[in-house]
């Protein structure tokens, strides 16, 4: 780690954190949240949100793909994901579901501004996010795709928007 120049865990909590928050609605396998939480400490979310039946650590599955990162990410359980995202609103958040939806903005046109505090909602395996929910985002985001499929693991896709938002807040922070 020390040749990687990465802080020690403890110092983690005190970083500099890219401003964007995850919440996960209705996640079920512990493997995705596991995953998205190590792609999370990877880039350096604010927070991880965990909302309806999404698992929760501590459990041995989620901490298999986790590898640790549920100890470096700050996290908190949400019933409701429509209250936590009305609060998110209150305190100035923009909020964008991740979801394949009418009018939605395709990611590699995604501009961020870098000022902007996010909140990132990713939804179901099947269903995706739900529509109450959805009602309330800002926009939608899309990740393009060409295959037959039309879709993508959570995981991955949480990895794809999070490095594409990463790496324009990372620019702009060189920039300024």
């Amino acid at each position: 780690m020390e040749e990687l120049g990465r802080k020690p865990a403890e110092e983690l909590t005190n970083a500099g954190r890219t401003p964007v928050t995850v919440v996960l609605d209705n996640v079920r396998s512990m493997n995705n949240v596991g995953s998205i939480f190590r792609t999370s400490d990877a880039f350096l979310v604010e927070a991880i949100h965990l909302c309806g039946y999404t698992p929760c650590p501590p459990h041995r599955d989620i901490h298999k793909t986790a590898l640790g990162a549920t100890e470096t990410v700050p996290w908190k359980y949400a019933p409701d994901p429509v209250l936590l995202v009305e609060q998110f609103r209150k305190e100035g958040y923009l909020i964008y579901a991740v979801e394949q939806a009418e009018g939605s903005t395709s990611l590699e046109t995604f501009e961020y501004h870098g000022n902007e505090r996010i909140v990132l909602i990713f939804g179901n395996e099947v269903d995706g996010v739900q529509d109450q929910v959805l009602a309330l985002c800002d926009g939608c985001l899309e990740i393009p795709q060409a295959g037959m499929k039309h879709s993508l693991n959570i995981s991955v896709a949480a990895g794809m928007v999070l490095w594409e938002i990463y790496s324009q807040w990372i620019r702009q922070q060189a920039s300024i």
